[in-house]
């Protein structure tokens, strides 16, 4: 298990999180006060039942959907307060996302598909870091195929590539395995860990598979839009308990989960 710095300051952290779609009475609270830190340098997955809030909450720490109130940092830069082109330029420059449909352009062949965002950002390539990527996600064989002519597995790999090569602080998986076969997702969840011990980078993965969620050094769990606490060195059984015993849940852990 990777374990963070404990006097470090987290890669990503929330405070007083809310999210109401609509208004009045077809008010949905989406997030109602969420506290959570997501240690740097480690792979976190965050579960909870289908409307709880997980995906919602993963939108709002990487920028993607505003706040109804509260404050998301990544590192010290509060997301919160920027405008539409500061989130934009921070998303490309300091973030990665790996999507569940894998979001290739399917025009572009695997290695145009891993350096687009370096395009996009005006970076020359770093071929030390891009060989590094290739070797460890196994696409040296793949890199002049376009999409169509990779498997599952091979696209969601050619996508974590695209998301680590501009060396973001913050990878967020969002389902990653959720369109493939138990083994394309058991690599796929491999290559992500292998990201984080091997490659140094932080991982954020929203899941609703608890075999999944045990590849993590850390579950989040979350309940009616609250944090309902956390599980450290994750197993299959003991996601599954945790998951059970939200069903139970009254009241869902106050305070900062750390």
């Amino acid at each position: 298990m990777t374990t963070p710095d404990a006097t470090a300051s987290p890669a990503v952290r929330a405070r007083g999180l809310t999210k109401v779609y609509g208004e009045g009475a077809a008010a949905v609270h989406a997030l109602a006060g969420v506290d959570v830190d997501f240690h740097a340098g480690a792979f976190t997955a965050i579960m909870g039942p289908s409307g709880s809030g997980k995906s919602t909450l993963m939108h709002l720490l990487a920028g993607l959907d505003t706040v109804t109130s509260g404050t998301v940092h990544l590192g010290d830069t509060e997301l919160t307060k920027l405008d539409d082109d500061a989130l934009t330029l921070l998303r490309r420059h300091r973030i990665g996302f790996v999507f569940q449909s894998f979001n290739l352009l399917p025009m572009f062949t695997a290695e145009q598909n891993i350096l687009l965002p370096l395009e996009l950002a005006g970076h020359k390539v770093d071929r030390e870091w891009f060989d590094t990527l290739v070797e460890t996600l196994a696409l040296r064989e793949r890199l002049d195929h376009r999409p169509s002519e990779l498997s599952g597995g091979q696209q969601q790999r050619v996508a974590i590539a695209r998301a680590l090569i501009a060396r973001p602080e913050v990878v967020f998986a969002d389902e990653p395995t959720g369109n493939l076969d138990s083994r394309s997702g058991a690599e796929v969840l491999s290559f992500l860990r292998r990201s984080v011990r091997e490659l140094g980078r932080t991982v954020i993965m929203v899941t609703h598979d608890p075999a999944a969620a045990a590849y993590a050094d850390r579950v989040v769990l979350i309940a009616d839009g609250r944090i309902a606490g956390q599980i450290d060195d994750p197993t299959p059984e003991s996601v599954l308990a945790g998951l059970d015993a939200l069903r139970s849940l009254e009241t869902p852990v106050q305070g900062p989960v750390r």
